[in-house]
């Protein structure tokens, strides 16, 4: 007989499916980043396990004011927020294109990179989501990503009309609970923080501090560019 014994069946080591890759995707202007973007980011990236929250720096934002800083010092803000802290990234694309930052175009780019199971979430804060149906081509959004409707708990206005079907056929109560690689809605709770860009960008204007408002390395940044004060 063989060194096998006979009597100890042979087995076949399992196979582990590789899970879809959970890309989360965060656009603002940026203008600049703060630690409510971060904060925000980051909570969504834990709660939901993703493997990559990309903040998606806009160039040309059709729905926002012209940022009041260039787009190169924008982008290098935002890297500077995030390096090292992943699962959070950068990513550049819309200010490599030189049109208005549609938010469409950006989806059909990136689910071309993808693999087709690739679950992809689009972070939209409350009064964006509102705004949804005043986007470029929004009523397709949902066939490339889910959307994650970064709620507040002093967010108590009532969706538009256009938005409230959509919300009956596509929500789901809990973001865990989200299938497949685009198609539905959910809502996540966000820790309130009392901070905004033009809170920021007001401040810096006066020529006062924003310590603790922007990480250090942003406000290292802002402050050698001399970027958002008075005389800009």
């Amino acid at each position: 007989m063989g060194d096998l014994d006979p009597l100890v069946p042979m087995t076949t080591p399992a196979v582990t499916a590789t899970a879809p890759k959970r890309i989360g995707i965060l656009g603002g202007t940026f203008d600049p980043v703060h630690i409510g973007h971060l904060r925000g980011a980051l909570e969504v990236a834990d709660a939901l396990a993703l493997d990559e929250l990309r903040l998606t720096p806009s160039a040309r934002p059709p729905h926002r004011d012209t940022p009041q800083v260039s787009a190169r010092d924008r982008l290098a803000m935002v890297e500077c927020a995030v390096a090292g802290v992943a699962p959070l990234v950068v990513d550049a694309r819309e200010l490599q294109r030189d049109k208005p930052s549609y938010t469409i175009d950006t989806l059909e780019l990136m689910r071309a990179e993808l693999a087709a199971e690739a679950q992809v979430f689009l972070l939209l804060g409350w009064d964006a989501f509102c705004g949804l149906p005043t986007w470029h081509r929004w009523e397709e959004l949902l066939q490339h990503c889910h959307i994650l409707v970064l709620q507040r708990p002093d967010a108590d206005s009532e969706p538009p009309d256009a938005l409230r079907n959509l919300l009956a056929a596509r929500s789901v109560s809990d973001p865990l609970a989200l299938k497949g690689p685009s198609g539905q809605i959910a809502f996540v709770w966000q820790t309130p923080l009392a901070v905004s860009a033009t809170q920021i960008r007001q401040l810096l204007a006066s020529g006062k501090s924003v310590r603790f408002l922007v990480p250090d390395a942003v406000l290292a940044y802002i402050d050698a560019h001399g970027l958002y004060r008075a005389s800009n």
